[in-house]
């Protein structure tokens, strides 16, 4: 048995939900996705202030999944908040849906465009792109101008903006394909494909794809160097693991 432990890092239960229909559609037979939603942090995470409230509950949720048996995490938001810092905290491989979904889009295209919720995040994403490597081949990072709740609150709405802002990228930026840049936006993945012609990637998909390739390879976080177990310190968060 798999177990996938996702998280949604901020506190809105119906994000969470959202994100775990995702989960378990891209789930194989025999994956178990142990899904938690983050307690006391921000109910959306809109900016550099929310990413800091949720990263020490995710870290906290972290250990305690690894507990249960977790062979691998998911940190279901489109910023990767704190992802360093749980890869140090876990023994299991950690992917941000950023990164998962950045990674499909140069395999499938030469060119993708990001879409994502408000403009506040347009910089963060650029710099998260500009990381993993492929700065280069993302035409641009579009916003609907929409804050993250909307997604679950008006739903065609959101769909319909979506909608003109792909073909915008497609005819405006000369993007092969799109990823969707909030994790709230994961269940229209498929019909956006469908009624707009350009592949739409969603990153919780590719992340749970990702995570089972890594267990069934077996692979562990390398605990040499940068994503070394933290030190053990008197108040400190956590001590050294073995």
């Amino acid at each position: 048995m798999m177990r996938i432990h996702v998280i949604n890092p901020n506190s809105t239960v119906s994000m969470t939900a959202q994100i775990g229909r995702a989960a378990q559609r891209a789930a194989s037979t025999g994956t178990e996705i142990d899904l938690v939603t983050a307690t006391g942090t921000p109910v959306s995470i809109e900016g550099y202030a929310d990413e800091a409230l949720a990263v020490p509950a995710m870290l906290a949720a972290i250990r305690t999944a690894e507990a249960r048996g977790a062979k691998a995490h998911v940190i279901a938001c489109f910023d990767d908040p704190g992802l360093s810092a749980a890869r140090e905290v876990a023994a299991a491989p950690v992917i941000g849906i950023c990164q998962a979904a950045v990674q499909v889009a140069v395999t499938l295209a030469a060119r993708f465009s990001v879409i994502t919720t408000l403009q506040r995040s347009v910089p963060i994403i650029e710099d998260l792109v500009e990381s993993y490597g492929a700065g280069r081949r993302c035409r641009r990072v579009r916003a609907i101008d929409l804050p993250v709740l909307a997604l679950d609150e008006n739903p065609e709405d959101s769909y319909a903006l979506l909608v003109a802002e792909i073909r915008a990228a497609r005819d405006q930026d000369g993007a092969e394909a799109i990823v969707l840049g909030c994790a709230g936006m994961a269940e229209m993945c498929e019909r956006l494909t469908e009624e707009t012609g350009v592949p739409v990637i969603d990153g919780v998909t590719a992340a749970v794809r990702n995570a089972e390739a890594l267990i069934g390879m077996g692979y562990r976080t390398s605990k040499l160097g940068g994503y070394a177990w933290p030190r053990a310190k008197t108040g400190g968060f956590a001590p050294e693991a073995a």
